[in-house]
C-alpha cells in the first residue's frame, strides 16, 4: 500500500518535498503525507483571501452534493468501504464508529440549508436586499473571510462542525491530523468536486511551526487538542478551542439508577470513549459504589476485537502507546478504588496493536481531582454528591446529563456558565443532532449583526 496525502491548494494537488510516513497500527509503512512549508501556507491563504465568495444558493447546493459524494463516492481510488477500512486499520478507530461518524458528517452537510442561519438573531435578516432593510434592520454578516481548522484524528466525526463555516460564506483551510488525515482529504476533495472552487476550501498538511502560521494569518480558527492546547489559545479571542469535554452525569436520589445502567455505560463507551461528549465522571446522590459496580459490569462485557471487526466498539492503539496510557491512568488514579481496569487496560491483539479496555474507579468525594481527568478511551470516575455540595462539582462540563426531577437544581445548572450543554432525564451525554449547538453555534463565533437601512430602488 502506498497512500499519498498531498496538499490540496488553490491550483490543485501539491506534493511537498518534505513528507512524513503514514503507518498502520502494527507499525508498517502504508504511505506518506506532505508537509507544506510556511511559504506555501502564506501563498495559499493570500489566494484564498483574494477569491470571490460563492453566492449562498451555490454554497448550499454544493454542500448537498458533497454529502452524497462523501458518503457514496469513490475519491482518490477509495470507495466508501475501502475508505472506512483504511481509517479503521490505520488509526484504530472501530469500523462501526467510522461508519457512524461518516453518516454524521453527511447529515451535517445535508442539514446546512435549514440550519445555516439558526444562530442568526430574530431581529436580523440574511441578505442586504431583504424587504426589512427598507425600513432599517440588522443584517447577519461575516466577521472575517478565512476560517482555519486544526483537525483532530480521534474519529471522523470531528469534521462535522467546520463545514458550517462554508455555508456562512467563509473560505476554509484545513490542517489534517497526521494520525488520520484520510477523512479530511476525502471531505475536502468531495467539497471541491461538488462545486466549491479550490481557492475556497484547501487542505494544508504541515508541521507545528507552519500550523501556527495558518492560525496567525487566518481571521478565525478552531483547534482541537488537550488542556495544553486550550491553555495556549485561551487568551486569543479569534481561536475556538475544542479541548477536554469533562462531560458528567448526575444521578439524584429521586431517580432509580438501576433502570439507567445501559444509558450510563453507553455514555462512557460511545465512539470508543474518544469523544469529548463521552461521560468521564458520574456523581451519585447516596452510595455511589453500587452504581460503579453495575457500570463496571456492563463495560466489562464489551469484547476486545480488532478495529476493523464489524462488532468492535473499543479503540485500538499501537501497543506502546496503549501502555503509556495505562501508566498515566495508574498515576492519576491515586487512592481511587478500581472497579474495572485496575491491573491494566491494555489487551494486546495478535493482529497488532492493543485494545484500550474500559476503566471504572470509585472516588470518595465530589471534590476528588480525578473527576476532572478525561482520557481518550472508556474511563469513568464515580463518586458521591450531596445537595449541600451544590453545583460546584458539576462545573466545567461540555455536557451534563442531570437525572433529577428537582426544578431548582435544573434552573441552577441552566444558569451555570461553565456547563455548556444540559441534558435532562434519559438522554446520554453523547446525544447530538444537526441544528442543536455542540459548543454554542459556530455562527456565534464567526458572524455578527450590522445595522442597515436603504432607500427604495
Amino acid at each position: 500500500m502506498d497512500i499519498q496525502i498531498d496538499a490540496l491548494g488553490p491550483t490543485g494537488a501539491y506534493r511537498a518535498r518534505e513528507r512524513r510516513p503514514l503507518t498502520s497500527l502494527a507499525g508498517e509503512r502504508i504511505g506518506e503525507i506532505s508537509q507544506v512549508p510556511a511559504l506555501y501556507v502564506r501563498r495559499t491563504l493570500a489566494a484564498m483571501r483574494a477569491a470571490a465568495v460563492l453566492p449562498v444558493e451555490e454554497r448550499l447546493a454544493a454542500l448537498d452534493k458533497a454529502a452524497e459524494l462523501f458518503l457514496h463516492g469513490t475519491i482518490a481510488g477509495f470507495d466508501p468501504d475501502a475508505y472506512a477500512r483504511l481509517v479503521s486499520t490505520a488509526s484504530g478507530v472501530p469500523l462501526a464508529v467510522v461508519r457512524q461518524s461518516v453518516d454524521w458528517v453527511a447529515d451535517v452537510l445535508r442539514s446546512q440549508r435549514p440550519m445555516w442561519a439558526l444562530a442568526m438573531p430574530r431581529g436580523a435578516v440574511d441578505a442586504w436586499h431583504a424587504e426589512q432593510t427598507l425600513g432599517g434592520s440588522a443584517v447577519w454578516t461575516r466577521k472575517g473571510d478565512i476560517f482555519a481548522v486544526h483537525a483532530a484524528g480521534n474519529t471522523p466525526a470531528v469534521h462535522g462542525l467546520w463545514p458550517e463555516a462554508l455555508a456562512m460564506g467563509y473560505k476554509v483551510a484545513v490542517r489534517p491530523s497526521t494520525r488520520e488525515p484520510f477523512t479530511a482529504f476525502r471531505l475536502v476533495s468531495a467539497l471541491r468536486e461538488a462545486g466549491f472552487p479550490p481557492e475556497i476550501v484547501t487542505l494544508l498538511p504541515t508541521d507545528y511551526a507552519a500550523a501556527d502560521v495558518i492560525i496567525a494569518e487566518s481571521d478565525f480558527a478552531i483547534v482541537y487538542g488537550g488542556q495544553d492546547v486550550v491553555d495556549k489559545y485561551s487568551a486569543n479571542p479569534r481561536v475556538l478551542t475544542q479541548g477536554p469535554g469533562r462531560s458528567k452525569i448526575l444521578v439524584t436520589e429521586d431517580v432509580d439508577w438501576r433502570e439507567k445502567i445501559d444509558l450510563l455505560a453507553g455514555s462512557v463507551s460511545h465512539l470508543g470513549g474518544t469523544a469529548c461528549t463521552c461521560a468521564s465522571a458520574i456523581l451519585v446522590e447516596g452510595d455511589p459504589e453500587p452504581v460503579a459496580r453495575a457500570v463496571a459490569e456492563a463495560l466489562a462485557a464489551i469484547p476486545s476485537l480488532p478495529a476493523d471487526h464489524p462488532d468492535a466498539i473499543l479503540t485500538v492503539q499501537p501497543t506502546e502507546s496503549a501502555r503509556e496510557v495505562d501508566r498515566y491512568l495508574h498515576r492519576v488514579a491515586g487512592a481511587a478504588i478500581p472497579m474495572l481496569g485496575g491491573d491494566t487496560v491494555v489487551d494486546e491483539l495478535p493482529s497488532g496493536g492493543a485494545v484500550l479496555r474500559p476503566a471504572v474507579h470509585l472516588v470518595t468525594s465530589s471534590t476528588a481531582p480525578q473527576l476532572n481527568v478525561e482520557l481518550g478511551f472508556p474511563c469513568v470516575w464515580v463518586g458521591p454528591w450531596r445537595a449541600e455540595d451544590g453545583i460546584a462539582p458539576l462545573r466545567d462540563s461540555l455536557v451534563l446529563t442531570a437525572m433529577t426531577t428537582r426544578s431548582e437544581l435544573i434552573e441552577a445548572l441552566l444558569d451555570e456558565p461553565t456547563v455548556t450543554n444540559l441534558y435532562l432525564g434519559d438522554n446520554p451525554t453523547t446525544w447530538l443532532r444537526p441544528g442543536v449547538p455542540h459548543d454554542g453555534y459556530l455562527g456565534e463565533h464567526l458572524m455578527r449583526t450590522k445595522g442597515m437601512i436603504r432607500s427604495a430602488p
